[in-house]
């Protein structure tokens, strides 16, 4: 459930009931037939978001587990979702489509409000949302001017500090700059060297300016930078319960967006476009088999450029026929290194071991303990689309159509090689019967395109009731591009290696590095309900969805230590998402939504297992948010001392599966939370603590190398909050 104030509202925005939309491709009706929830300014400042993370579990059947590091954006709604790869739910921060997945997790201070629509969303916004859309939106120096400053301090030695200041500078032209820091020693320790393994240090500068030559022309840009440095990853080895690796593991990365908006306003419609350009320059290095031993290593090092046009013309809303038509057109390239580092263990028993087993007579030795597979890639993706939607009030209802025609060429210019060689022994004498020099050096391209039509059907009844409410039905398709699994080059360049030596699988590079869209059709009814006075709103969903050409991330046959994505099953999700929101006083609120989601396998075989009527690993069963709040008004307390909230919080999350087989799963776990938060005029010093019970859960689990690791929850954490405004 959301409430809004008055001062969350920005420039081209409207207000409808408890849902705020913006007015350049959302109507008035647009959530009518759709489960959202919004976040207003106090309820993010109140629940400390700061990032996409920080809705989860807020929201129902939305999870995104805190694992890894900050380019682990592993989205889950409604059963889908994947680990690596194309995510499952758009993110759009001042109209502006983040492209890049490894680029949702970082802190965007100042946000006014957070929307978050459930289901697909592609006909509109087309590739990657057919889980969900969350739009984000930041102050405007149009709304407001001043200055503020925001300072906390929290467990582990997590500091965080932001600056900004919003300008009018004349009734037609507003600007703002703002500055954002944050570090953290860590909670986690890596035994092997006694050192935290989960620090951070984050900073990001961000400048907005928005100019209104006419009352009918508006033209807003956001240009911000952020970089990122961390270390990684905290994965406990099931087997001794400790975090123990001997390898270097980090994060960094820096990245650069810039978004223009333009948008003129006519009689009867309006006209905007949406440009952005985006820049992201990560590396991830880690010790891939996070032992003490000395398996191998892997380094990820990419630089992305992309470029975004969306053009939208919009009929005005105040008539019973509503129109909206667009064009959409994005290009990106990106170029990575990505080397695998053989080391000694992993040579002797991922390499030597399997040869000399097969014949033990005259067994090999490597010439060296460590050797890089190396491999490099350029992907160029572009896209266009059209699209259409169209809506009609006929007495008490409202009839919704829509359609979009979206086209994707992707292509993959790849490089791998590597240079080692070995010895043959003969066992019986222990002399070298035989030297060998490994040289390869293979490269190639491929491509692929996609074409898809996502049609969406919604009918809504406003019932006659005081209070704004309605119940609704819609159907909606939404996909997930296609592309190219580049990390498993270097299994296929290690399987070609060992199938010079007489074992090993020969992959076929067209069947396992490309994968197809996956789809899904949504069908939904539910409703949003308000009482007369307002003071009791709610909001309730049923749905089901059919998603086909499921992207599975698995494990391929050969000697291999990869994983890929492939389309290799089919799945149904059906669930419930509910919200409710009371004001009983004007100072005393509750707050709860709850979501229940039950995905499972319908076709699904490995070829090693059929999973048929499994649930889908990684997805929770159930989400639950519940929070009650009371504030008491100081009387004579001055500019100093005005108001005293007092908050707590639930949220629950489980059971969650971890492999397909359903053999492993975290149960359902709820973590509680409280802050008291004392306002005056110009201040308010939050006082919080998550986790308060310290409870032990994971958030996630993997195999490597047939050891089994699992990252841990984030234990008790106690903190203060200074916001200063003037």
């Amino acid at each position: 459930m959301a409430m809004m104030w008055a001062s969350d509202v920005v420039p081209d925005t409207l207000v409808l009931d408890n849902v705020s939309v913006t007015a350049i491709k959302q109507g008035t009706d647009i959530d009518l037939a759709t489960s959202s929830t919004v976040l207003g300014r106090h309820e993010v400042e109140r629940n400390g978001i700061a990032t996409v993370r920080g809705a989860s579990d807020l929201v129902p059947n939305f999870f995104l587990p805190d694992y890894g590091s900050r380019m682990t954006s592993t989205i889950y709604i409604r059963g889908l979702g994947a680990r690596i790869d194309q995510p499952s739910m758009g993110l759009n921060i001042d109209n502006v489509p983040v492209m890049c997945k490894e680029n949702y997790d970082f802190d965007i201070p100042d946000i006014v409000r957070v929307e978050m629509l459930r289901g697909p969303q592609s006909t509109l916004y087309g590739r990657n949302t057919m889980g969900g859309l969350m739009n984000i939106y930041t102050l405007s120096p149009m709304t407001w001017q001043g200055t503020r400053l925001m300072a906390e301090v929290a467990s582990h030695t997590s500091l965080k500090f932001a600056a900004s200041h919003y300008a009018r500078v004349s009734e037609r032209l507003g600007i703002a700059g703002g500055i954002y820091y944050t570090s953290t020693k860590g909670q986690y320790t890596n035994d092997y060297n006694g050192k935290k393994c989960d620090w951070e240090r984050q900073g990001a500068a961000r400048v907005k300016l928005v100019w209104q030559p006419s009352p009918s022309l508006t033209v807003s840009n956001t240009l911000s930078a952020s970089i990122s440095r961390q270390g990684g990853y905290p994965y406990e080895w099931v087997e001794t319960g400790r975090i123990a690796y001997n390898d270097t593991c980090f994060y960094r990365r820096t990245s650069v967006m810039d978004g223009l908006t333009v948008t003129k306003r006519f009689d009867r419609w309006s006209l905007s476009s949406i440009t952005s350009y985006q820049y992201i320059n990560d590396n991830m290095t880690l010790d891939n088999d996070f032992t003490p031993m000395s398996y191998f290593t892997l380094t990820q090092a990419r630089r992305e450029h992309a470029v975004t046009q969306d053009v939208v013309a919009r009929g005005n809303d105040d008539r019973a026929y509503k129109w909206l038509v667009g064009a959409f057109g994005f290009y990106r390239r990106y170029k990575m290194d990505a080397p695998v580092t053989f080391e000694d263990t992993g040579i002797a028993e991922l390499i030597e071991g399997h040869i000399n087993k097969v014949n033990p007579y005259y067994p090999v030795e490597w010439n060296e303990r460590n050797f890089i597979l190396d491999s490099r890639f350029t992907t160029p993706t572009w896209g266009i689309a059209l699209y259409h939607q169209s809506s009609l009030d006929w007495r008490r209802f409202t009839f919704t159509a829509g359609l979009r025609l979206d086209y994707e060429h992707a292509s993959l210019h790849h490089h791998s090689e590597t240079h080692t060689g070995y010895r043959v022994i003969e066992a019986a004498s222990g002399t070298v019967y035989h030297n060998e020099n490994i040289n390869i050096d293979d490269g190639g391209n491929l491509s692929k395109h996609f074409t898809e039509l996502l049609p969406k059907f919604a009918i809504t009844y406003h019932l006659p009731t005081a209070g704004e409410s309605s119940i609704y039905a819609s159907v909606s398709k939404g996909y997930k591009a296609g592309g190219f699994n580049t990390q498993m080059f270097s299994d296929v360049l290690q399987q070609r290696l060992m199938g010079i030596m007489g074992i090993g699988a020969a992959y076929d590079i067209n069947d396992i590095v490309g994968y197809r869209p996956e789809k899904a059709w949504n069908y939904e009814i539910g409703g949003h309900f308000e009482s007369a006075n307002r003071r009791i709103k709610g909001a309730l969903a049923l749905f089901y969805i059919d998603c086909r050409d499921r992207q599975m991330t698995i494990f391929p046959n050969g000697t291999t230590t990869g994983r890929i994505m492939t389309n290799a099953g089919k799945t149904r999700s059906l669930g419930v998402e509910a919200s409710l929101g009371v004001d009983f006083t004007d100072n005393f609120g509750l707050n709860l939504s709850y979501g229940y989601c039950d995905a499972r396998f319908v076709r699904y075989n490995d070829g090693k297992a059929d999973y048929k009527d499994n649930r889908v690993p990684y997805c929770p069963q159930h989400t639950l948010f519940a929070q009650a709040f009371y504030t008491y008004n100081i009387k004579g307390g001055g500019d100093w001392a005005q108001s005293i909230t007092l908050d707590a919080t639930l949220k629950g999350t489980g059971e969650i599966y971890w492999n397909e087989a359903n053999t492993l799963r975290q149960p359902f776990y709820a973590l509680l939370g409280s802050s008291v938060t004392l306002a005056g005029r110009h201040y308010s010093l939050q006082l919080w603590g998550q986790n308060l019970t310290g409870t032990r859960y994971s958030t996630f689990y993997f195999v490597s190398i047939g050891h089994e690791f699992v990252q841990r929850g984030r234990g008790r954490m106690l903190g203060a909050t200074l916001r200063v405004k003037f």
